[in-house]
């Protein structure tokens, strides 16, 4: 291949760049280009003063050319060499000026376009920046190499992005299908509640119906004796009006004293009660409070007890039995931890879920408050908290206890809410002066047991 791509190149040199066929009686140019007598002649036809050469359009002074005997030999030579069909495709091959029918030796820089050496003449490239078309190959390959490599590295940070792109639908798809876990165990716990507020509100509809039916029943009865003795006092009266005067006036006293002792007619009422069937307390609320004032928190390891372990992510903290004999100051102390941001002004949320057995204690402390010491943790000594004790029995799963805390520092609240079923726990009102600090404690009482900062 490198053979007939060789001879190829011989041939073209030994062709007209005019006429594109074998140089006959060549003619060379005083810049060193050759060509047929008759070419070259007819190409200057018309021209005087300057002469420019067809293919690099350098100014011969003068029509004089001077004969090639050499290059004429050499053709002559190149003649008599077959063709093979590789060397004829190589030469079809050769690109040709589409205007001019001439060789595309040229390179315009600002249009981007090949050319041959007539359209520097005649076309509009005449003041363009040209360059050999070897010249210009091989500085726009340098540009495209250098262009694989930046091209390779914004594949990578695509493959890169793109990864990110399906981790992250798969988070998403992670999150939903929690959330949705969330929705059915939410659904689940109210339509609980739905059905045993029901129940008690059927129950007291029922025990209602049958106090009311028992009234109606007794009041209905002194009304039957009452109509009873109307109508014998009536028809007492009728038969004395029917009397003389004598009979009438005789005993008169008698049916007057049973007419003015007459008692009156009570009339139960028989209105009930209307029962109202309402969520749980602060259900909706809870959602807004969570949704509008939920924080981002983190555990600060230089405040972490030293029975404590915490989570690289600094969101959790455990808290395990020590084997052997304890340190009688852990049963007395308090393994506590206290929240890397404070709080000195609005309202906020954060959420924690329990895992394990024990006791353990949530709220907030002044930012002064002796932490992992033997003072009491009361409010009285700035500290506002709420005390809870997860076992391994009851309604609600073992590792799904979650409590939410939220803290209104003007309003001087601190509020506790159970986020397994949405409901209101217990809250603390006081008069905050100072920043607060998430707190969270663990008893040294507790088997193993641990607290998480979570997002609901």
């Amino acid at each position: 291949m490198a053979f007939a791509a060789s001879l190829a190149k011989l041939q073209a040199e030994a062709s007209c760049p005019i006429c594109l066929d074998h140089l006959r009686d060549p003619v060379t140019t005083e810049c060193g280009h050759n060509f047929c007598p008759s070419c070259i002649h007819q190409r200057w036809e018309g021209l005087q003063g300057t002469f420019p050469c067809p293919v690099c359009l350098h100014h011969c002074p003068d029509r004089s050319l001077k004969r090639n005997t050499q290059l004429c030999h050499m053709t002559e030579i190149v003649k008599q060499i077959p063709t093979s069909g590789s060397q004829r495709k190589l030469q079809e091959e050769i690109s040709l000026c589409k205007k001019h029918h001439e060789v595309l030796t040229l390179f315009c820089e600002k249009d981007l376009e090949l050319m041959c050496a007539q359209c520097r003449v005649v076309s509009h490239h005449q003041n363009h920046p040209l360059i050999p078309i070897e010249e210009a190959a091989a500085s726009y390959r340098r540009m495209l190499k250098r262009h694989i490599g930046a091209f390779t590295n914004h594949l990578e940070v695509a493959e890169t992005v793109y990864k990110k792109q399906v981790a992250n639908t798969w988070e998403v798809k992670r999150k939903m299908e929690k959330w949705r876990e969330e929705l059915d165990f939410e659904c689940k716990e109210l339509k609980c509640f739905l059905e045993i507020e029901r129940d008690e509100i059927d129950n007291d509809l029922l025990i209602e119906e049958k106090d009311v039916e028992e009234k109606l029943i007794e009041n209905g009865r002194q009304i039957s004796y009452h109509m009873f003795r109307l109508s014998n006092l009536l028809s007492e009266i009728e038969e004395k009006c029917l009397q003389t005067d004598l009979d009438l006036l005789t005993g008169i006293k008698s049916i007057q004293n049973r007419y003015g002792n007459l008692e009156t007619l009570t009339i139960f009422s028989c209105e009930l009660q209307k029962e109202f069937f309402t969520l749980p307390p602060h259900y909706l609320g809870l959602h807004k409070m969570i949704l509008t004032f939920q924080v981002e928190l983190t555990m600060d390891p230089k405040t972490v007890h030293p029975d404590l372990i915490m989570s690289s992510d600094r969101r959790s903290v455990t808290y395990m039995t020590p084997h052997g004999f304890p340190n009688p100051q852990d049963l007395t102390s308090y393994p506590a931890v206290l929240s890397s941001e404070g709080i000195d002004a609005g309202r906020h949320f954060w959420a924690v879920k329990i895992t394990g057995t024990g006791e353990y204690f949530l709220g907030v402390c002044k930012e002064s408050f002796l932490r992992n010491t033997l003072i009491s943790p009361l409010a009285n000594n700035g500290y506002w908290q709420y005390q809870l004790l997860t076992r391994t029995c009851g309604p609600v799963p073992r590792g799904q206890r979650m409590i939410g805390i939220f803290l209104d520092y003007e309003l001087g609240e601190v509020s506790f809410y159970n986020l397994n079923n949405k409901s209101y726990l217990y809250g603390i009102a006081d008069t905050f002066t100072e920043k607060l600090m998430p707190y969270f404690s663990i008893a040294s009482s507790s088997e193993s047991l641990t607290i998480s900062i979570i997002r609901v």
